[in-house]
């Protein structure tokens, strides 16, 4: 069974709901005290034993880009005037070990076509999916807990899981399980944001995944679904009758920072995580 060492991180998105703010700033980059969403996903992938970071970007994503390059002038600087901390804050966002991929997005055609645009850095080796938007505080990484499920399964696609209430259903894709331990279960039905009245369950997919490279072979021939976009959820419905796909109840406490209302919960919760008194 090969290790997941590469993660895929869809970042293409405009962030509309965040204008005017993410009008010249991508909202991958709009910060949780002072650390941008997407650092925040990168320190995950990275605890989890991933060392190949693939960011499937688009138009105005320079800024990503530049946040995970070397700033010689700016650690010459801080050497100089002898900040020491802040210097090694800045080595440290993008360790040397780590390798840094970008693949432009060409059109804005969905989360499935955003991972299949990484089928050529990704080849035939299993991978994570982070969704920036879904900040997640846990004890362990949440890719490592996905990774230490597949491990145990012997294999096969691991999604991070959580009950939402039935309301909410119609945000997230949702899935039908057969319980096998206390977080585990055998997935034996997905289904894209359907209404309240017609989910399968409550049980919904968060931004997190563990996904065999077979998922590609589906991206690339199903049909366009909901909003007309290539959905990464029709292509994991047609893994499902194999067998070897799965839920995992996930520990940690989630942050939906697509929202506004998600995203100033999250700041406060981590500025007092750092001690500040609010």
């Amino acid at each position: 069974m090969k290790p997941v060492r590469k993660a895929v991180f869809p970042v293409a998105g405009l962030g509309t709901r965040f204008l005017p703010a993410t009008k010249a700033m991508p909202k991958e980059m709009l910060p949780i005290v002072d650390k941008p969403l997407i650092q925040y996903a990168v320190e995950e992938a990275s605890a989890a034993g991933i060392t190949q970071m693939i960011f499937i970007t688009g138009r105005h994503k320079r800024s990503i880009e530049d946040h995970f390059d070397r700033a010689p002038e700016l650690e010459a600087e801080l050497a100089a005037k002898g900040k020491t901390e802040l210097l090694e804050i800045v080595r440290n966002i993008s360790p040397e070990t780590d390798v840094f991929v970008y693949i432009r997005q060409p059109e804005p055609l969905g989360l499935g076509h955003a991972v299949l645009c990484a089928e050529p850095v990704v080849g035939d080796e299993p991978f994570a999916v982070i969704l920036a938007d879904d900040l997640i505080d846990a004890e362990r990484s949440v890719i490592a807990q996905l990774c230490d499920a597949r491990a145990v399964l012997g294999g096969g696609s691991v999604l991070a899981v959580e009950d939402v209430p039935r309301a909410d259903t119609k945000k997230y894709g949702i899935v039908s399980s057969t319980v096998l331990d206390e977080r585990s279960s055998r997935m034996s039905h997905i289904v894209e944001k359907p209404a309240p009245e017609q989910a399968p369950s409550t049980l919904a997919v968060l931004g997190r995944y563990v996904l065999e490279p077979e998922i590609f072979a589906h991206l690339r021939t199903i049909p366009r679904g909901a909003g007309g976009e290539i959905q990464l959820t029709d292509a994991i419905a047609r893994l499902v009758p194999e067998g070897t796909t799965y839920a995992y109840r996930y520990e940690g406490r989630r942050f939906d920072c697509g929202s506004k209302e998600g995203f100033l919960t999250a700041t406060v919760h981590y500025a007092r995580k750092a001690g500040y008194a609010l």
